[in-house]
């Protein structure tokens, strides 16, 4: 019996109460305010949170969510929202209203291509998106429209071309692609954007178990090839894995 409950609470997650996520207030670095709810085993969103709507910076990342409410329109001023690692099907119409918003992170989720709404090209003031590690075959045509995009990560994607909306993003000069099924015979012909891939270290607690070993194996594969170099540094980052999201350059504190 006792099982059984354990079991139906994993499965609701956890409550976050308004006095939670006031303690969970954090200033940054800028002297903004942002609300940190992260790795919280959170597998609803928390309606409380928006009596706390005046935030900056959102991050409900390394959660159960499956869903973000079209409330999130709420947070008018928010700038950076992360929800990276969670369990996301579908993005709500409403984050298009976001129009501060200039960081948002999507990867690892459960998104396709018609997961992605064609509200995402309203976000005029983006400058960061991070796609990666879902199941998106391609982008909606709207993406063209964010003209102020700097960095894309489409990596760990199921894209079977490099999509013909980057070529109209003239800002667009970090493009992560890697790990798509696109053809050899098919190269991208995006020369002057540099393609990149950038790192986030997060602890191997915090990864699923096809992430967990995914990681694994990219770094046994690593170590194979730095076996013989005289400096072994991977002592440094013990407990930590990479990637799972885009680290944002401009950032003086790691997320």
């Amino acid at each position: 019996m006792a099982k059984g409950k354990k079991r139906s609470k994993e499965a609701k997650g956890r409550k976050i109460t308004l006095k939670m996520a006031k303690n969970a207030l954090k200033p940054t670095t800028d002297g903004k305010r942002r609300l940190d709810l992260s790795n919280m085993e959170i597998a609803t969103f928390p309606k409380c949170i928006l009596k706390l709507c005046d935030v900056d910076e959102l991050d409900l990342s390394r959660n159960l969510l499956k869903k973000i409410p079209e409330s999130i329109d709420k947070f008018v001023n928010l700038r950076w929202l992360d929800l990276h690692s969670n369990q996301l099907e579908q993005i709500p119409q409403a984050i298009g209203r976001l129009q501060n918003l200039y960081s948002l992170n999507l990867c690892n989720n459960r998104l396709n291509t018609h997961s992605l709404p064609h509200e995402l090209g309203l976000l005029k003031n983006l400058r960061s998106l991070n796609l990666g590690m879902n199941s998106i075959e391609s982008l909606p045509a709207s993406v063209s429209a964010l003209k102020q995009l700097r960095e894309l990560g489409l990596f760990n994607n199921l894209l079977t071309s490099v999509p013909g909306c980057l070529k109209n993003l003239p800002n667009l000069d970090k493009l992560n692609i890697n790990c798509n099924p696109i053809p050899p015979d098919n190269p991208p012909e995006l020369d002057p954007i540099k393609r990149v891939e950038c790192l986030y270290l997060v602890r191997e607690s915090c990864l699923c178990d096809d992430c967990l070993q995914r990681c694994k194996a990219k770094r046994e594969r690593l170590d194979s090839k730095t076996s013989g170099s005289p400096v072994h540094k991977r002592s440094m980052f013990a407990g930590l894995m990479t990637p799972n999201s885009v680290a944002q350059e401009d950032e003086a504190v790691w997320r």
